[in-house]
């Protein structure tokens, strides 16, 4: 049990020091971009004098030293305060809480579909090498893999909304929708399918090619012959060796990809105007917006660092081989 306590100790503190060193890089790469808040916020109230510029920078903390900048804001960390939003006027904390709902729906939503037809996909295509099954999810496959999510998104659009009438093309809701409960509900849901089927056509890609080239090398090993030669049904033989120990890999892919998805949902909630954290992130880089950005970037990592968490512990369920010789 101690060394259970032990290993988990390790790993927060390991998870707390990548975290602390993503905010500082994350703290400095930003402060190196051209420009800044003032001069954006001068530009746009027609005022940009030199007074007026360095009254801004010193309300915002922008006349300090780089280095202090970055303690005060990792000291505001530390107590929980991500800072303030001087575009939105208001917490960045409050800003990030207001959407991260919708991202997490968005990048769940996606990753489950993904998840889900990839492994179904791979498999179909592992177990049935060299047929047309396999030729067809490798061709598919390949040109989910290949194709860049926006111009997926756009041509959705214009097919499923445009020219089909089908599917909503961007928000989350209705416009002036007042519906509750499960109509409200069901309208999400509507609105959900166009940017979660793309979001999740890349990782279902991913996933289907990773599947069938581990079910392919799993099903030569020594215990399958094994079994195969003891007369051990078709059935049994997929399910308790092939895919349990071909889904290994796939564990571990999955629990990485799934922090990186809310990174990519930025592009995919530009598109259809998804009112998400990769929106929010978007909009808070051409405006300048520093702590919002930073808040983003905070969140996401610590994310990325959870889900990387959870993976390992999910792969020593899947494998206790693991749990027994870490």
């Amino acid at each position: 049990m101690m060394r259970i306590v032990l290993a988990v100790a390790l790993r927060l503190l390991k998870a707390a020091a990548v975290v602390l060193a993503i905010v500082l890089l994350n703290f400095v790469l930003i402060r190196l971009a051209p420009g800044d808040p003032a001069s954006v916020i001068a530009g746009q109230a027609g005022a940009a004098d030199e007074q007026f510029m360095a009254q801004l920078r010193e309300q915002f903390g922008l006349d300090q030293p780089l280095y202090i900048q970055a303690y005060t804001y990792v000291s505001g960390i530390l107590q929980g305060d991500l800072g303030y939003s001087y575009r939105q006027a208001m917490p960045v904390s409050d800003l990030i809480l207001e959407r991260l709902p919708a991202t997490l729906l968005l990048t769940g939503t996606a990753f489950v579909l993904a998840l889900v037809a990839g492994v179904a996909m791979g498999a179909a295509a592992g177990l049935n090498a060299g047929k047309a099954t396999d030729f067809i999810v490798s061709v598919v496959s390949l040109i989910f893999y290949a194709t860049p999510l926006f111009w997926i998104g756009l041509m959705a659009i214009l097919l499923f909304s445009v020219t089909l009438d089908w599917l909503p093309a961007y928000g989350m809701v209705s416009t002036g929708s007042r519906a509750t409960g499960w109509a409200r509900a069901a309208d999400i849901a509507w609105h959900l399918v166009l940017p979660a089927v793309t979001l999740g056509l890349f990782y279902t890609a991913v996933y289907a090619r990773m599947t069938r080239a581990s079910i392919l090398e799993v099903r030569d090993m020594d215990f399958v012959r094994t079994a195969r030669a003891k007369g051990l049904r078709r059935g049994p033989l997929i399910r308790r060796h092939i895919l349990r120990n071909a889904l290994l890999p796939i564990v571990t892919l999955a629990g990485i990809q799934a922090g990186q998805l809310v990174g990519g949902a930025i592009l995919t909630e530009t598109v259809f105007a998804w009112p998400g954290i990769g929106r929010l992130a978007f909009d808070a880089l051409v405006q300048r917006d520093y702590q919002v950005l930073l808040g983003v970037f905070l969140i996401t990592s610590v994310m990325v660092v959870v889900f990387n968490m959870i993976t390992d512990l999910v792969y020593r369920l899947v494998d206790p081989r693991i749990g027994a010789t870490a």
